[in-house]
């Protein structure tokens, strides 16, 4: 019975060009991954800054392990709460300007742990509607009213506002949207959050370490709670989320990702001690960034594609979902390799090619990105 359903839904995604089917990467080296035999020039990567290659964090995380050891071998609320993983997130705390922060071992966990514990029945949330799976199922979780509101619109999100003024509210947004590649409007939210005096809830996954002071993005001064993840710009895993004062102490109490959970080894918070230190210093790779970034959508818009985003994601239109696939296919063969993103990731029929820039990339990278993408759009 649950096999015939599991064929039966595989075979419509199949037919809806919606089957999801990853390549092998038998390993990584740089900008390049090495598949099906060959390099394989990585236009898919949330390595945004290249630290996951870097052989000074390499080193630092190797040493940090063997002194370690692998394991925490509990719950943060058994016998997981070790010194450094309080250091750690001291430390994070202060460098984002924040009380308290707490880790997950997760942005997915992070994002789904907090708004599923923060919030609750009679409680009003509004969301911008690109906002990550993880939120959705947060708030899914959490009993709340929510509301969405038209992706980037704050007119919309004003509107919202007003219809709900007698709830207690939080608006939840991103300040860099993964698949849109689009930046918060963070001032016009500022505006709105005086007038109205809502809870802000901002995802910065995609910023942190790679865009804003040190690194640090763009929301600082309108989010009340920030999310952030160490497998992006920080090259390494797990999540942090940044707090005010005594809502550490709250989820700590009723969070169940967080109760529930093997905490993340010590040697993961002696590492990311190290790597705030490395990404404090990395000003020259976010402005490589930040040109590499900026040269690819010019030469993109240039030769006539549609393309959108305001920093290192940038989406490129495609539309129809078989369309999105056969491009990319085409692009894996000429050994560049980008990603579809189709349905439920993004709105159906509005398939895109999500190009992720890191520091790693050079002109002459994106020069033949653009060149082979032409070609694989003639074919």
């Amino acid at each position: 019975m649950f096999a015939e359903r599991f064929k039966n839904r595989l075979l419509s995604q199949e037919q809806a060009d919606l089957y999801r089917n990853p390549p092998e990467v038998k390993e990584r080296s740089g900008k390049y991954l090495l598949m099906e035999g060959r390099e394989v020039l990585n236009f898919a990567s949330n390595d945004y800054l290249g630290l996951s290659q870097s052989r000074k964090l390499r080193q630092k995380a190797a040493e940090n392990f063997r002194k370690y050891g692998t394991s925490s071998s509990s719950s943060r609320l058994v016998s997981g709460n070790y010194s450094i993983i309080n250091k750690a997130e001291h430390a994070y705390a202060s460098y984002f300007g924040y009380r308290d922060a707490l880790f997950y071992p997760s942005g997915y966990q992070a994002n789904m742990g907090i708004l599923s514990t923060f919030f609750e029945r009679g409680d009003t949330v509004i969301f911008d509607k690109h906002i990550h799976a993880s939120s959705v199922k947060g708030m899914i979780m959490s009993g709340a009213q929510f509301y969405g509101y038209k992706h980037s619109s704050l007119a919309h999100l004003e509107k919202r506002l007003h219809a709900t003024r007698n709830s207690q509210a939080a608006v939840l947004t991103e300040s860099l949207f993964s698949m849109d590649g689009d930046l918060l409007d963070v001032s016009g939210l500022k505006k709105l959050k005086e007038r109205y005096g809502f809870l802000t809830v901002v995802d910065e996954a995609h910023a942190f370490g790679a865009i804003g002071n040190g690194g640090r993005g763009i929301a600082g001064d309108v989010a009340d709670i920030a999310v952030g993840t160490f497998g992006k710009a920080f090259g390494f895993f797990g999540a942090f989320v940044l707090l005010p004062e005594g809502f550490k102490e709250y989820l700590f109490n009723f969070s169940s990702p967080l109760i529930y959970t093997t905490t993340l080894p010590e040697a993961h918070a002696a590492t990311v001690i190290d790597i705030l230190e490395i990404v404090r210093a990395c000003d020259a790779k976010r402005n490589h960034l930040k040109e590499a970034s900026s040269f690819m959508k010019e030469s993109l818009t240039r030769e006539g594609f549609r393309v959108s985003g305001d920093a290192h994601i940038l989406a490129l239109e495609i539309g129809d979902e078989k369309k999105a696939v056969q491009v990319s296919r085409r692009l894996l063969g000429k050994n560049i390799f980008v990603l579809p993103a189709r349905y439920p990731t993004v709105p159906l029929h509005r398939a895109i090619l999500r190009v992720g820039i890191t520091a790693l990339h050079e002109k002459e990278d994106i020069t033949l990105f653009i060149e082979l993408l032409k070609e694989s759009m003639r074919e």
